[in-house]
């Protein structure tokens, strides 16, 4: 009789040696796992690099045996995944690219203060909506409103959670189903595709295009109102600049032709600049007051740029305006969080001493910094960053021309000093390429504990030290800088 084969010695020959589940919780790095991180993360990571451990052993028993059968492997795969589950995802950069106020590395870097006024609120209760003095509810608009008032003239301000719901939330108050009137020259896209005739209509008003994309006159405001118009509003140019042969209407004469008709005047300012910032050595960009002096009725503006605070959008103006702006309904979407405005709180109040402002803000710190002072830091960290690289890359300090960013002062460059990191005799010979090579260099400089964002330019990596403010922290970690060649880019 042909003798059948026992599945059991089947089933013996197919079952890895792996430990369980519960077998590897027990073992003393599975305990460690547990005690960092939790019991159920890392039973289902366990479980999930066990499954796919077993997966393999049955695709090829004889290539795995013997590797790892205590499983230990399994638990450092494991542990390799709940660390990059667990690690920070949002996190401190060196932002060497040369933007001041990079919009994706987060824009204005909040002064000491501000983060200790942070920290204080956010780590109990506060009186974020309570008055202490009468013992009721209060307004949270009441810790920055007489401060915004005070720095720019404004009869009342609140604040919400961006510049553009700060546009949305004005014109959707006051006017409502009727028509803006706004400069062709004056519909700029604001930075991620969103653009102003958009933020018009979703306010729920209909745009009306007056004048030119290069010139716009006092007429053409004038014959474009009619009984259906609920407002004007100027939109500063911030993020470009037209030149040539221009004409646009200054804001005190479309401040007087909105008050001859009944119509309120809204100014969009964007960067928001509370500060003449030609006393700091930088281009004048209108202030708030100036905007407000010249007539605006509501002036919106944002915290994270030229004020170097945290993210928000500011109203002022009117009073009567600001409180309309205040009940309607969409305010409390737009409302932003308490560390929000305690962070905003303390910056204004920065701003109440404008001869001491850049040495407590960093954003106007690193704007005011001198050609002279960068070109030293850059001297000064050239051979630390040329001893680490060693025969790999040739590092030089050459001028460069570092850039505002956010929109603020499109065309103005401030003088700078950059690291150039260049591939040496053992650089890109040896590997893909300079292309390739640089591309390697900037994943390495990215992949340190606090990752370092520069710019690929003119067949080099380049460092602008503008924003450079922790030298010893930037030097300590340049030992784990590693360029090896891991075909990642």
């Amino acid at each position: 009789m042909p003798v059948l084969n026992n599945p059991m010695d089947t089933k013996s020959r197919n079952a890895s040696p792996l430990p369980s589940v519960d077998a590897l919780l027990r073992s003393e790095a599975g305990q460690a796992l547990v005690e960092g991180f939790g019991r159920k993360l890392t039973t289902e990571t366990l479980r999930s690099a066990l499954n796919q451990a077993r997966a393999r052993w049955r695709e090829d028993a004889a290539a795995n045996e013997g590797a790892g059968a205590d499983g230990s492997l399994v638990v450092a795969q494991a542990a390799a995944i709940i660390e990059r589950i667990a690690a920070p995802r949002l996190k401190w950069v060196f932002n060497l690219t040369g933007t001041v106020l990079h919009t994706n590395l987060g824009r204005a870097p909040l002064p000491e203060s501000a983060l200790q006024a942070v920290a204080d609120v956010a780590r109990g209760a506060s009186n974020l909506e309570f008055d202490l003095d009468k013992g009721r509810r209060g307004d949270r608009d009441d810790h920055i409103e007489d401060l915004i008032c005070r720095l720019t003239g404004a009869e009342a301000a609140t604040v919400v959670n961006n510049n553009a719901a700060a546009v949305l939330l004005s014109l959707n108050t006051l006017a409502p189903d009727r028509e803006v009137v706004v400069s062709r020259g004056e519909q700029v896209e604001i930075g991620g595709a969103f653009r102003m005739p958009d933020i018009i209509a979703r306010a729920g008003c209909r745009l009306v295009e007056i004048g030119t994309t290069n010139r716009t006159h006092k007429r053409d405001y004038e014959n474009a109102i009619t009984p259906d118009t609920g407002a004007l509003i100027k939109v500063h140019t911030s993020n470009y600049k037209v030149e040539g042969f221009t004409t646009s209407v200054p804001e005190k004469d479309v401040a007087a032709i909105a008050r001859a008709n009944g119509l309120p005047f809204v100014v969009d300012l964007g960067a928001g600049s509370l500060v003449d910032l030609e006393r700091y050595g930088l281009p004048h960009e209108p202030t708030v007051r100036e905007t407000i002096s010249a007539g605006a009725d509501v002036v919106t503006f944002s915290g994270d740029k030229l004020l170097g605070g945290p993210q928000a959008g500011l109203i002022a103006g009117r009073k009567e305006l600001i409180a309309r702006i205040k009940a309607n309904p969409m305010k409390r979407a737009l409302r932003v969080d308490k560390m929000t405005i305690a962070a905003l709180a303390e910056v204004l109040r920065l701003h109440l001493d404008p001869d001491s402002l850049p040495q407590h803000l960093p954003a106007l710190k690193f704007l005011a910094r001198t050609q002279h002072d960068i070109d030293v830091l850059a001297q000064r960290m050239r051979p630390v960053l040329q001893a680490r690289l060693a025969t790999c890359a040739d590092v030089d300090v050459e001028a460069c021309a570092s850039q505002i960013g956010s929109g603020s002062l499109p065309v103005a460059r401030l003088p700078s000093a950059a690291l150039v990191i260049t591939p040496g005799a053992n650089g890109a010979s040896a590997s893909r390429g300079a292309g390739a090579w640089l591309k390697r260099l900037s994943r390495a400089f990215r992949e340190l504990p606090v990752p370092v964002i520069g710019r690929i330019e003119k067949d080099a990596y380049w460092l602008d030290m503008r924003c450079l403010d922790d030298e010893d922290g930037f030097t300590a970690q340049l030992a784990s800088l590693s360029i090896a060649d891991s075909g990642k880019q």
